[in-house]
């Protein structure tokens, strides 16, 4: 009798097949969930589907990826699926979820000590498309990992764990398996969309169960890891009259073939030097604005101009939120300021009552912050994603790339020469797309169903800037309607 167990076993191993047997492997990774009907802050009832949770994507370390999942206002399992990464190599996707394109916002009124205040964001993304925002790397927002290995994390390693959620996240929630799948991103995010659309594609192809309905991606003021992000940023200002003819002329001649971020020779980096100090009179994320602090959404790199100022930690700003202390509280942030919401944002998140509401995890993350970028651990080891870009496209998925133009931090001008040099044919040539009757941005269709565009108005990152035209231009192109 005790030989039996083993035998059966076996027996059904085989019967399930090896794929069926992985994916039962995968149901029982841990995962946990939670439906969230009301938030500090928010009057009343959410209007909307909300649930929070984790998903383990590394059982030996035990790190755990933190979401919130959004269910589309246009008829849930029917709409279009998209998972939704914010930018900064440690950023929290909280931006993304209540700067950018989720359904709720911050009240921009000034802070009083108490818990924030929401209101309905009327130009969410949800109202065409079920999003799933997730705090990535491990680390980001309120995803942890219970032994300190789990946080030495990468651009590859990141992008498989994601993958993995995907599967996992699908096996629990299995009514939106068929949905249409798309991967998106903005700033630095977007470097690593298209490889893990590569990733999933390359999973479907090898028939990796379960197999998910991937259609596509978008990728927002989009970083590759190329030089064209920042050098582009020259021609930019010298577009906008930013810096004068000469600089441009000195820096076109002494920098060609030179890395913007680390100049070996020195009339190049002596111009680079004043280049910086002239952009740094703007605010390089939307450069009609005034300069005011913020919190960049991407990694600071040597022409970041304010992201320095960005992270300084006010002592005197801390503040008591519900018993809990702030001990790095944002730039004190005018209420003026654009960036005042991500301001309002860590009062927000760090509140005790915040936390009980997501379900966050007691003992797993002390302090909440917008981003961790420089204070964690991380490889870069995604070169360039321009190949990346070529392989998904070229394989039949359909690609949104899209700048706002009159950001500096990733100029259009740099992302629309990528695109152009993968080198694919042109079906619709560069013309204006309209709302309310009026220009909102320009754009021009390849053969490889890729669309580029630009939101008239728009810094970085867009939706934060111009988010009728950004949820206008979102919404033509998951529903597959023309920009």
């Amino acid at each position: 009798m005790a030989g039996w167990l083993p035998a059966l076993l076996l027996c059904l191993f085989f019967s399930v097949g090896v794929s069926t047997w992985r994916q039962l492997a995968l149901a029982g990774a841990a995962s946990s969930s939670k439906i969230v009907t009301s938030l500090p802050g928010f009057p009343g009832r959410l209007p909307f589907h909300l649930e929070t949770g984790y998903v383990e994507v590394d059982e030996d370390n035990g790190a755990e990826l933190f979401y919130y999942f959004v269910e589309s206002e246009a008829g849930g399992e029917n709409s279009p699926f998209l998972l939704w990464l914010t930018g900064g190599d440690h950023c929290s996707v909280l931006s993304g979820l209540a700067l950018e394109i989720g359904p709720f916002q911050f009240v921009a009124e000034p802070y009083n000590g108490t818990v924030p205040s929401l209101e309905i964001n009327p130009y969410s993304w949800t109202k065409v498309a079920n999003i799933l925002f997730v705090d990535t790397p491990v680390g980001a927002g309120f995803s942890f990992s219970r032994k300190p290995e789990g946080y030495n994390v990468g651009e590859i390693s990141t992008s498989l764990q994601l993958h993995e959620l995907l599967l996992q996240w699908f096996i629990d929630h299995p009514k939106f398996l068929a949905s249409r799948l798309y991967i998106g991103g903005d700033s630095y995010a977007a470097k690593i969309v298209p490889f893990i659309a590569q990733k999933i594609s390359e999973g479907i192809e090898a028939r990796r169960s379960p197999i998910l309905n991937l259609k596509g991606y978008l990728a927002g003021n989009p970083r590759t890891g190329e030089n064209i992000d920042i050098s582009s940023m020259v021609p930019y200002a010298h577009g906008f009259g930013i810096i004068s003819d000469q600089l441009y002329e000195t820096i076109s001649r002494h920098c060609q073939g030179e890395d913007y971020n680390s100049p070996t020779n020195a009339l190049c980096a002596q111009a680079l030097g004043t280049f910086n100090s002239l952009l740094s009179e703007v605010m390089s994320a939307q450069i009609l604005l005034d300069t005011c602090a913020y919190a960049s959404s991407g990694p600071r790199t040597a022409t970041d101009k304010s992201d320095g100022d960005a992270r300084k930690i006010l002592s005197e700003e801390a503040g008591i939120l519900m018993g809990k202390q702030v001990n790095n509280p944002p730039p004190r942030v005018p209420p003026g300021c654009i960036s005042y919401t991500a301001y309002l944002s860590y009062y927000w998140a760090n509140n005790e009552l915040t936390r009980e509401a997501l379900g966050i995890k007691k003992g797993t993350v002390d302090e909440w912050l917008r981003c961790q970028s420089g204070n964690m651990p991380f490889t870069r080891d995604i070169k360039s994603s321009i190949k990346y870009h070529r392989n998904v496209t070229a394989n039949g998925y359909r690609a949104l790339i899209y700048s706002g133009d009159h950001d500096a931090i990733v100029p259009h001008l740099g992302t629309q020469a990528w695109v152009r040099s993968l080198g694919f044919p042109i079906v619709d040539g560069w013309r204006a797309w309209h709302l309310h009757g009026q220009s909102a941005g320009f754009t021009i269709s390849y053969w490889n169903n890729m669309i580029f565009a630009t939101v008239k108005g728009a810094g970085h990152t867009a939706p934060q800037y111009e988010p009728e035209r950004c949820f206008a231009m979102f919404s033509r192109w998951i529903l597959d309607h023309p920009l």
